[in-house]
């Protein structure tokens, strides 16, 4: 008799066992698509930026051109933004959650180039009063401050996103099961220590 009641608390244990692990594994599963799905938005609104810089740029020589001098801040300011443009334009194929230095290094490129961006429009402004008056500027440069707010969105979808898996991934007894299935923390954004102060146009 206590051969079968041994037998029998083993197998309750087993199916236990196998419920919850069925259970973790299905959740961390969503939990980690829901993080690629969220780091996919993210990157959209990135390309976004991407696409749509070369544009001004080109606007801005265009009326510049039309000018009888070529404004030394300006040119600096248009060099450093190409300069971040290219760094995170290179990085944006490697960047992925799953491997925290490749995105660290990506994040990182990208804030600097939204500071060289901010940098670049200040001085355009500056040096080309007249051009705030026109459209195609207006609109172009509209469409980059929407783009940059439906970044800070996305990010923090991502940021609740990251959290949520992260919690599911270290707390017990998930992080048995994590560790047996290979489901590893994400990374999250870090604060951007220049985020809290204006842009400062320096030559």
């Amino acid at each position: 008799m206590k051969k079968y009641i041994i037998w029998i608390v083993l197998a309750v244990i087993v199916i236990f066992l196998g419920q919850s692990g069925c259970s973790t594994y299905n959740s961390l599963v969503t939990l980690d698509q829901e993080v690629e799905q969220a780091w996919a938005k993210v990157e959209v609104q990135y390309q976004r930026r991407l696409d749509l810089i070369p544009n001004l740029v080109e606007t801005v020589k265009g009326y510049a051109e039309h000018e009888s001098s070529t404004f030394e801040n300006v040119t600096r300011a248009r060099a450093g933004l190409t300069e971040a443009y290219n760094e995170a334009n290179a990085l944006k194929d490697e960047a992925t959650p799953s491997d925290a230095a490749s995105f660290e290094k990506y994040t990182s490129a990208q804030d600097q180039l939204r500071g060289a961006f901010n940098v670049y429009v200040n001085a355009v402004r500056e040096a080309y009063p007249d051009l705030k008056a026109n459209t195609q500027f207006l609109d172009l440069q509209a469409q980059l401050e929407g783009t940059e707010n439906r970044i800070a969105t996305e990010r923090g979808r991502y940021t609740e996103v990251v959290k949520d898996y992260n919690l599911k991934v270290k707390r017990f007894p998930g992080n048995i099961w994590a560790g047996l299935f290979g489901f590893d923390a994400k990374p999250q954004f870090k604060a951007d220590e220049q985020a809290a102060k204006a842009p400062e146009v320096k030559f």
